[in-house]
């Protein structure tokens, strides 16, 4: 970015006792010139985690290449601020623009770290709502605003841990209420300040992070916010690029040009992909062209922003991933053209029991084969992928697109579990009964699917599916990126980690080497049913040398194998 002469200020920056983010006459109530400003503080923030996403994204602790906190909070940061667009735009008063940041936050949080930062901004929200009209932004109420926001922050976490971002902004918060009053440059210096220091000794409050020898990546990200915020009153860098539109346009019915007419046939490729498009006009043709070299079938139609894309192909997961490449994929549907893509394991077989007038499931799930079974058993997918988890909008929208009263949802991994339980809470408000399964790996929801029951009452079948889901110890074979110090040694890039019930419990030279041992330590305490989810890197080798290996050693225990498609997960294992 930019640098502005020295006091200039620049992006809706102020000089210290300016109203909020602008100038304004003084005596100027707190909204009108001001709502400019917090439009640019927000923009400035989400300009600088945009420049810092990768970086943060770097510091997750485990040396596995799904380290998204970077992503995340940039993607919650995106929501919170088109969603504050949107209410300036409709010319609400900035409380209530603000209210509406925070609940943008929240229902397209990301990740813990998303969640934390939105539950943040919700303290924001209430103490702005308590500051009094008819005057400028003091450097008291900068202390107010960062004390309630910390405060509610840990509020939020059931078992705070310190040494993260909630360490780093209540640190914050202290020094500004320790700063000489009178000064809101002062105050948010002082704050941004101790926020770096609290980021630095991280690593001395969790053992994990020292061993790794990094920092809190969440706790970075919070540095970074307050940065932005401080250099923007300073007049230290400006603003680029433009601001994120508020809503999408509506979904028109007319086709595009060059549509291709739908094939009936029912041959071919193996999997039908559907799924809404946000995206600019201008990037549908590349679209379609990279669709077409994939399979058959193509269909976009749509007008401007939103389109319904359709395509017919063997490999799912990358005509969704070409959707991503170019907007905001959702709704996504994947179904089995073939009878191979349609089959499903005997242990989660789709039956009538699995569906109700009344009551449905929601599942997340990573790969298209695990989508396209759970789709077969009537469940309602959402598709995360790699560095992309779903917001809590997007679980939210399968919740209630269901249109019945009764949802279980099963999360699928442990960063999209809180996310989860905010969709949940949401869909309560609008009166739809929620239960989330607690299940942290696909292995788990496909135990919790089984003993999904219809036939009795709801409070009964959660319970059930939730004791599936702990009777399921998981484990899950990847790839080092970096060198690292984990709980089983040393790890260099290329090393195959043995990672068990969310622990690293190997560190090997090969996939099948590894593969076996974890599925050996696991069985050795017991197991009556292993289910072994191969992901899309899994080669010939793996596949035969953990079926092989488990007919010999362990004749007696009953073997699921299914093919997931996963990207960066080799091999998933569930024991029963």
């Amino acid at each position: 970015m930019a640098s502005a002469a020295p006091g200039e200020p620049l992006g809706g920056a102020a000089a210290p006792g300016e109203p909020l983010g602008g100038a304004a006459a003084p005596g100027e109530p707190l909204g009108g010139a001001a709502a400019p400003g917090v439009r640019a503080w927000a923009h400035g923030v989400l300009a600088a985690l945009g420049e810092a996403r990768a970086e943060i994204d770097a510091l997750n602790v485990f040396p596995v290449p799904d380290g998204d906190t970077g992503t995340n909070v940039y993607l919650t940061a995106q929501s919170a601020c088109m969603a504050l667009d949107e209410a300036l735009d409709d010319g609400l008063p900035l409380p209530a623009a603000v209210h509406a940041m925070a609940r943008g936050a929240l229902l397209g949080a990301r990740g813990n770290s998303g969640v934390i930062l939105a539950e943040y901004l919700g303290g924001v929200s209430d103490a702005v709502a308590r500051l009094p009209g008819g005057r400028m932004l003091e450097a008291g109420d900068a202390v107010s605003i960062l004390s309630a926001a910390a405060d509610r922050a840990y509020r939020a976490v059931s078992r705070p841990v310190e040494g993260t971002i909630l360490t780093v902004a209540r640190s914050a918060a202290a020094a500004a209420r320790s700063a000489p009053p009178g000064s809101l440059v002062g105050v948010l210096g002082a704050a941004a300040g101790s926020a770096r220091q609290a980021l630095q000794r991280t690593p001395e409050q969790l053992e994990a992070l020292r061993s790794a020898g990094v920092v809190d990546a969440g706790g970075r990200a919070f540095v970074v916010i307050l940065d932005a915020i401080l250099d923007l009153l300073q007049g230290r860098r400006r603003l680029t690029g433009s601001q994120p539109a508020g809503a999408s346009a509506a979904l028109r019915s007319r086709a595009c040009p060059g549509t291709v007419a739908l094939d009936q046939a029912g041959h071919g490729p193996a999997f039908e992909v559907m799924y809404l498009l946000d995206a600019p006009a201008a990037d549908i043709d590349a679209l379609r062209a990279r669709l077409d070299g994939l399979g058959e079938s193509v269909v976009i139609a749509g007008d401007d922003s939103l389109w319904s894309v359709h395509v017919h192909a063997d490999d799912a997961g990358a005509a969704i991933e070409a959707g991503m490449a170019v907007g905001r994929a959702h709704d996504i549907r994947v179904s089995g053209l073939t009878a191979t893509a349609r089959s499903a394991a005997p242990s989660v077989r789709a039956s009538a029991e699995l569906r109700s007038p009344d009551r449905a499931v929601v599942a997340v799930a990573h790969g298209p084969g695990i989508t396209a079974l759970m789709h077969g058993l009537g469940v309602r997918v959402v598709v995360a992928a790699p560095g992309r988890r779903p917001s809590a909008a997007e679980i939210l929208h399968a919740i209630t697109d269901t249109g019945v009263e009764e949802v279980l949802v099963l999360p699928g991994d442990t960063d999209t579990l809180p996310v989860a339980e905010v969709a949940a809470r949401a869909a309560l408000e609008a009166g739809v009964r929620v239960a989330v399964i607690p299940t942290r790996a696909v292995v788990q929801s496909l135990a919790s699917i089984a003993v999904h029951d219809v036939g009795v009452a709801f409070d009964e079948d959660a319970a059930a599916m939730t004791r599936a889901c702990g009777a399921t110890r998981y484990a899950a074979i990847t790839m080092a990126t970096r060198r690292a110090r984990t709980t089983a040694g040393p790890c260099e890039p290329g090393d195959v980690l043995g990672i068990v019930d969310g622990d690293i419990a190997l560190v090997g030279p090969s996939l099948v080497d590894v593969s076996l041992r974890i599925l050996g330590g696991m069985l050795a305490v017991g197991g009556e049913l292993v289910t072994c989810v191969f992901g899309s890197e899994a080669d010939l080798d793996l596949r035969r040398s953990v079926t092989a290996w488990l007919a010999g050693e362990h004749p007696f225990v009953e073997v699921t194998e299914l093919d997931g498609g996963q990207r960066l997960w080799p091999l998933i294992i569930g024991v029963e």
